[in-house]
Parts: C-alpha cells; sequence; structure tokens
C-alpha cells in the first residue's frame, strides 16, 4: 500500500476504536446495570462521560503505543488475537491505576465486563477488517488502475509489489515502454502476463481505458527523454509518481519539498517529522520539570554526601557532542576521585571497550559514587541538560569529541539524533553491552523511532534502573 493510504488506514482503524470502545464501555454498562447485586450501581452522567473519554483517549493511545494500527487489514489471526488482549488489558490496566489514584470507586464487575466486551469487539472487527475493506472497495469502486514505465528489473519489482497490493484496490493496467527502446509484447508476473505498450501510444490509452496513476520505474539519464510523457499526464489530470531509488543501498525516507519556486527531492537518514520532534521536545521539558521538582530534596542530600565524603567538585562538567555534533556542557553528580581524568591513562588497559571508555569495578571510583552509578543517580543533573534542549530523555547517549574522532562512518549517523539519557542499550545491558552492538541498537532506535517507541524505552528502564542491572 502506498505510504499516504497506510496513514489514512491507520487514523481510520484508529477512529473505529474510538467507536469500538465506546460501544464495550456503554454494553459493559448496561449489562452491569441489568445485575441486581447487592451494590448499587449507577453513574452520573458527567461522571460517565469522564471515565468513558479517558477510555478512549487510553484505548488508542495504547493502540498506537503497540503499534497496533500498522498491523491491521495485513496481519495474522494470531497476531491480531495477541494485539486485541494486550490493547485491552493494559488499557483495563490504566483503569484501574486511574480508580486507585482518584479513588473513583468504580464497579469491579464492569471493569471486568468493559475489558472483556472491549477485547471481543475489537479482535472481532479486526478479524473481519480485511474482508470489510475489501467489501467497501468492491462496492464503492474505490479501484485504482496503475501503468508502469519502463520494463527493466527495477520495472518488474515494483510491478510485483503493485501485485501484492492488489487487496488494497490496486491492480496492474501494463507497462509503457520509452519511445525507440524495443522491449516485449507483455511481461508475465507472478499472477497474470500484462501487456507491453510504446509511450506514444499513451493518448490512446488514456482514452480507452480507466488509468488512475502511471509509475516511471526508470534509469534517472531517462527521465529527461520523458518529459513527453509527464506533460500528457499533468494535462490529463493523470497521477504520475516516480521511482527514486537509483541508490539503493541509500535507506533514507525521501520526499518532496519546495524552496520558493524550486522544487527539492530530499533524502533524510534520520527522523526530521517536525511536528512529531515537537512534540517529543514538549514531553522532554514537561517530565525533566517534573523530575526535577521531584528529586531536588533527594539531589540536595546527594550533594552534600559528595562534598563531605571526598574532596573536589559536586557537579562533573565535561564536553560532549550533541545534535549533529553540536558540542554542549555536560552535567554528572561526580562518581570518581577528584583527579581521574588526570589518572585516565592508568586505566585504560581494563576498559572493555577500544573506543568509549567503560571499566568495571572502576578503581577512580570513590564509594558513594559507586552507589550512585549502579542506579544511575549521578545521572539525575542531566534532566538540566534536557531542559536546556542540549539533551533528550530518549536518544543514543552524547559521545565525548575524542570518541566521536574514532567513530567508523557509519557509527557518526548517531549524531543525527538528539542525545538522550536512555536508550535500546539500557533495556539490553547497560554497560555491559559491547560497543558494536551498542552503536547498532542506536542505529536501530533512529530507523524506528516514533513516540510510542520513545515511551516504551522509558517504561521499560525504570525496573533496569531500579534494579541496578548492567551499571558498573
Amino acid at each position: 500500500m502506498f505510504s499516504r493510504q497506510h496513514r489514512k488506514a491507520k487514523i481510520l482503524f484508529g477512529l473505529a476504536d474510538v467507536i469500538l470502545t465506546t460501544l464495550a464501555f456503554e454494553a459493559a454498562y448496561l449489562t452491569r446495570l441489568s445485575f441486581n447485586l447487592s451494590h448499587n450501581f449507577f453513574y452520573e452522567v458527567p461522571f460517565k462521560a469522564l471515565v468513558l473519554g479517558f477510555c478512549v483517549f487510553t484505548w488508542v493511545l495504547v493502540g498506537a503505543w503497540l503499534g497496533v494500527y500498522g498491523r491491521l487489514g495485513i496481519g495474522e489471526p494470531r497476531v491480531i488475537i495477541r494485539d486485541s488482549f494486550r490493547q485491552a488489558a493494559y488499557g483495563a490496566a490504566c483503569l484501574v491505576i486511574l480508580e486507585f489514584v482518584l479513588r473513583l470507586d468504580l464497579s469491579r464487575f464492569f471493569l471486568l465486563l468493559f475489558a472483556v466486551y472491549s477485547w471481543i469487539f475489537l479482535l472481532v472487527f479486526r478479524l473481519l477488517a480485511r474482508r470489510l475493506v475489501g467489501i467497501v472497495r468492491r462496492e464503492f469502486g474505490a479501484l485504482r488502475y496503475v501503468m508502469v514505465v519502463g520494463t527493466g528489473a527495477r520495472a518488474r519489482k515494483l510491478a510485483e509489489a503493485l501485485e501484492r497490493s492488489a487487496d488494497q484496490g490496486v491492480r496492474l493496467r501494463g507497462f509503457l515502454t520509452p519511445a525507440g527502446e524495443g522491449g516485449p509484447e507483455e511481461i508475465s508476473l507472478s499472477a497474470a502476463p500484462y501487456p507491453v505498450y510504446e509511450a506514444a501510444r499513451l493518448p490512446e490509452l488514456l482514452r480507452e481505458h480507466v488509468i488512475d496513476e502511471i509509475l516511471f520505474a526508470v534509469e534517472s539519464e531517462k527521465l529527461a527523454s520523458l518529459e513527453d510523457v509527464f506533460l500528457l499526464c499533468d494535462e490529463e489530470g493523470v497521477r504520475t509518481r516516480v521511482a527514486v531509488d537509483f541508490f539503493p543501498h541509500v535507506n533514507s525516507d525521501i520526499y518532496l519539498e519546495k524552496l520558493g519556486p524550486t522544487p527539492l527531492l530530499t533524502f533524510s537518514a534520520a527522523p526530521d517529522d517536525e511536528i512529531k520532534l515537537l512534540a517529543k521536545r514538549l514531553i522532554d521539558i514537561l517530565l525533566a520539570s517534573v523530575a526535577l521538582l521531584a528529586a531536588l530534596p533527594f539531589m540536595l542530600f546527594i550533594a552534600l554526601l559528595i562534598r563531605f565524603t571526598s574532596p573536589g567538585p559536586i557537579i562533573f562538567r565535561q564536553e560532549r557532542c550533541g545534535l549533529n555534533g553540536r558540542r554542549f556542557r555536560f552535567y554528572k553528580f561526580r562518581s570518581m576521585c577528584f583527579d581521574a581524568e588526570a589518572r585516565k591513562a592508568e586505566v585504560m588497559h581494563l576498559s572493555h571497550r577500544s573506543t568509549a571508555t567503560k571499566i568495571a569495578n572502576d578503581p577512580r571510583l570513590t564509594p558513594v559514587g559507586r552507589f550512585l552509578r549502579k542506579f544511575s543517580i549521578d545521572e539525575w543533573p542531566q534532566f538540566f541538560n534536557v531542559v536546556k534542549g542540549d539533551m533528550s530523555l530518549v536518544g543514543p547517549r552524547p559521545a565525548i569529541p575524542s570518541e566521536v574522532e574514532q567513530y567508523q562512518r557509519w557509527q557518526r549517523r548517531r549524531l543525527r539524533m538528539r542525545p538522550g539519557l536512555t536508550c535500546l542499550w539500557a533495556l539490553n545491558g547497560r554497560d555491559a553491552v559491547d560497543f558494536e552492538t551498542w552503536m547498532k541498537m542506536d542505529m536501530q532506535y533512529i530507523d524506528n523511532w516514533s513516540l510510542g517507541l520513545d515511551w516504551k524505552i522509558l517504561i521499560r528502564t525504570i525496573p533496569q534502573v531500579l534494579i541496578g542491572k548492567g551499571a558498573n
């Protein structure tokens, strides 16, 4: 499916969850009302609306967090069953937490009914979703007929992808060959053979057949010779798309922007959705500010503890590399002796990493510092870095400039994301992770970044920190 249609489908499935959650809530409410139990059950309209609004918001948020909407319509039944159960279970857990915090006195039987009804409604709808999508397209004529310009390996690969999108309403009409370029009369793919026409016949084809889109899958040097085809499609209002896989090993997201009247084909190898990144920044400011306020009394105590147990400054400051290599001042509670940097050469042979120094049972650690390191308490001052904008709550760890100079070329891409307090490596052993794996995990995070992934990492980092797992 084309990415825009995929986004529309995700929005539609989210809206469907709003309706299904509302229906499940009302069904559970009416079912509980019909039982004549000892405990009186009735909610005033404002209270009921408040709880329902929370449930709808939570169920959709949990669905987005679990990545459910990206798999609907194409998922296997067992995946749909699992996702629907997890969404209903996590949503119900959030509702129980809300009741505990606000002491809402919700009926336990109602909560159980709501969770069960929600799971059943979501499950049934999603199992039928694929068939329903097909029915809607068939009844409302949403089929889209597409032709591919080109007959080479790239064009065939694109045509095979179109064939696989048949259940999404895409139909391949055939192929067009550029003027003066010979080719077969037809091309056989897995589903059927498709005719091959000369590009000069396009006006005739547009008159005789329904053609909604034309996809160009030719070498870049041939695009200029196809200007007449572009102009014809432009005049007739036929949508055109160009496969820009000229650089097959480039994994960047590709999109078109304009600088004044000039169109620019943009390749982005890191997240650059300004709206989502703005939301990430707002979440960083909010959560970091709350964390600072909550931790302030403890931070004052830790500062006094460091002051009276070892000579040297309370806060350790160091230059680190931030977003796109920008330098910034990095803060930590000092966990080592005051001359630790001067003694670094003495202990380098103990490091189990060749690039980023990491020493188990570092002899430079103070007794208090060893405890601070184990539970990552020494990192708390970095909430100031987050509020300032130097760092994020989630992202690749900020590197020392001397380490960055040793990076291989592919490792430098981790600088294209704002550095963070935690990331995927924190869920897989923290300091025990070797350097190569650490770098690959950062690339995995950048390539798969979403707000939902950030929340998953944050939530799963908390127990890792509380038990001090994997920290040196």
